[in-house]
C-alpha cells in the first residue's frame, strides 16, 4: 500500500510490535521515527534470544490460533495476514534461515537474537527509519503534541499518526514497566489491571524438600488443573513452581485462584502408564529393597518424584498398591499465587480490545494506534507472544495507512 504524501508517524515503542510496525510503514512510503526509552531498541527481543529465540509454532493453523484464548477472534485478523509461515519467510529475507525443533517451536538456524537484529535493524537504516534512544514518552501537551523526556529535558513532537508499543509490564529492567497506564486511563481509555501470565506460582513446601530439591527438574510428566492438561517439565523453585507446564497453565491458575483466593493442580509422574499398568509393576515382589529404591526400580521415578510423593504423604511408603498407584497418577498441590509479574515472562491486562477499532486506533483518541503487549491478550511460550506481536505490529501499520490516506 503506497501513500501519495509522505506522512510522519511516530512509533513510540522498540520491541518487535514497534519495529515491524516501523518496517511495514516506512516500505509504504511514511517517514517513520521511533521513540524508545531504553539506550538499545529491542532488549527484550535479545533477551528472548539467549533462549534460542523461539520466534513461532509450526503446528497445524487452526489449533495455533487457539493459544490465543479469549482473544483469538479479536485478533485472528491479524494473524490470518501474518502467520507463522509469513514469519518464517520474513526470517529468511534478513538472511535468516528456520528450523522446527522436536517440539514444533520454530528457531532461526542461529539460535541467536542478535544476527536478526542487526540486519533489521541495517533494513530499518535503509528505509529511513529515525531513531530516539533515552526517549520516555511522557503523554501529551494541551495543544495535543506527544511529549517525551530525554535527560534533563522535556521535547513535544507533532505527527500526523502515533502508534504505541510500549509492551506490558513483565520485563521493567528492559523497558515493559506499564507506566503508560497512568498516562491513557487519564484519557478515559479502559485498561485492564496488569497480571503474570507465563509464570510461576507459590507453593508452601516443607523445610527439607525446599532445601534439598529447589533447582531441580521434574521431567516427563503431565499437569492439569480442571480440565486442562499438559504435558512437559515443572521446575521446583524454593518458593513453588515454574516451567513450561506451569506456563501453559497460567492463564487457567490465575484466573482459578483470583476467583477462589486457590487453585488446586494434579501431577501425574507417569502419564505414559495406565493405572493397571502401575499397579502390575508394583505388585512384582519387592525384596529387600527400601521404598525408595522399589520406586527407581519399579517404575524408574527420580528421587525428587519420590520426594514429592513423601510431600503429599509422610506414609507414602505404607500405603497400599492401589492407593500408591493412584497418588504417582495424581499428586495434589495447592497452589497459593503466582509469583510477582516482574518475574513474569509476560503479562496479562493492558488496553481492553474494546477501546480500538478495525485498524487498532484507540476509538478515544483519533490517530492514536496501539499493538503488541500493551493490548489485553495473553499467549503461552512456544513463538505465540512474538507471533501476536509482530501480527498486530504490522495490522496497526496496516490501519494507519488505511487512516492516512485521502
Amino acid at each position: 500500500m503506497n501513500i501519495k504524501q509522505r506522512h510522519s508517524v511516530a512509533v513510540i515503542g522498540a520491541g518487535p510490535a514497534g519495529l515491524f510496525a516501523a518496517q511495514t510503514l516506512a516500505q509504504a512510503g511514511c517517514h517513520v521515527e521511533v521513540f524508545d526509552q531504553k539506550p538499545t531498541p529491542a532488549r527484550k527481543f535479545l533477551m528472548a534470544g539467549r533462549g534460542g529465540l523461539n520466534i513461532t509454532h509450526s503446528e497445524n493453523y487452526q489449533t495455533f490460533i487457539t493459544r490465543y484464548s479469549a482473544a483469538q477472534n479479536n485478533l485472528k485478523a491479524a494473524l490470518d495476514d501474518f502467520t507463522p509461515s509469513d514469519m518464517r519467510a520474513w526470517c529468511q529475507s534478513h538472511d535468516e534461515e528456520t528450523f522446527v525443533g522436536s517440539s514444533g517451536r520454530v528457531f532461526p538456524k542461529s539460535m541467536k537474537a542478535s544476527p536478526l537484529l542487526r540486519k533489521w535493524l541495517s533494513a530499518l537504516d535503509e528505509l529511513g527509519v529515525v531513531f530516539h534512544v533515552r526517549h520516555r514518552w511522557d503523554g501529551w501537551d494541551k495543544d495535543g503534541h506527544l511529549v517525551f523526556t530525554s535527560g534533563e529535558s522535556q521535547k513535544t513532537q507533532a505527527r500526523d499518526a502515533v502508534l504505541l508499543c510500549l509492551g506490558g509490564a513483565s520485563w521493567p529492567s528492559l523497558g515493559s514497566d506499564g507506566a503508560w497506564r497512568n498516562v491513557l486511563t487519564s484519557k478515559n481509555i479502559d485498561v485492564k489491571n496488569f497480571e503474570p501470565s507465563n509464570c510461576g506460582f507459590e507453593i508452601k513446601w516443607s523445610d527439607y524438600f525446599r532445601t534439598k530439591f529447589a533447582g531441580e527438574p521434574l521431567k516427563a510428566i503431565s499437569l492439569s488443573i480442571g480440565n486442562s492438561k499438559v504435558m512437559g517439565e515443572m521446575m521446583i523453585t524454593d518458593k513453588g513452581i515454574e516451567g513450561g507446564a506451569v506456563y501453559a497453565l497460567s492463564s487457567t491458575i490465575r484466573r482459578t485462584i483470583n476467583q477462589n483466593n486457590i487453585a488446586h493442580l494434579l501431577i501425574d509422574l507417569r502419564p505414559n502408564m495406565s493405572m493397571d499398568e502401575i499397579q502390575a509393576k508394583l505388585s512384582l515382589p519387592r525384596a529387600r529393597h527400601s521404598f525408595s529404591t522399589w520406586l527407581q526400580k519399579s517404575l524408574k521415578l527420580s528421587p525428587l518424584a519420590i520426594a514429592l510423593l513423601r510431600e503429599e504423604n509422610k506414609d507414602v511408603s505404607s500405603a497400599s498398591v492401589q492407593d500408591l498407584a493412584r497418588l504417582i497418577k495424581s499428586v495434589p498441590l495447592t497452589v497459593l499465587a503466582p509469583f510477582s509479574i516482574d518475574r513474569a515472562i509476560s503479562s496479562a491486562g493492558g488496553i481492553s480490545l474494546s477501546e480500538i477499532d478495525e485498524n487498532y486506533m484507540l476509538k478515544n483518541l483519533s490517530g492514536v494506534f496501539a499493538a503488541g503487549e500493551m493490548l489485553d491478550w495473553e499467549a503461552p511460550t512456544g513463538g505465540y507472544l512474538l507471533q501476536g506481536c509482530f501480527a498486530t505490529g504490522k495490522a496497526a501499520a496496516k490501519g494507519i495507512l488505511r487512516w492516512l490516506q485521502p
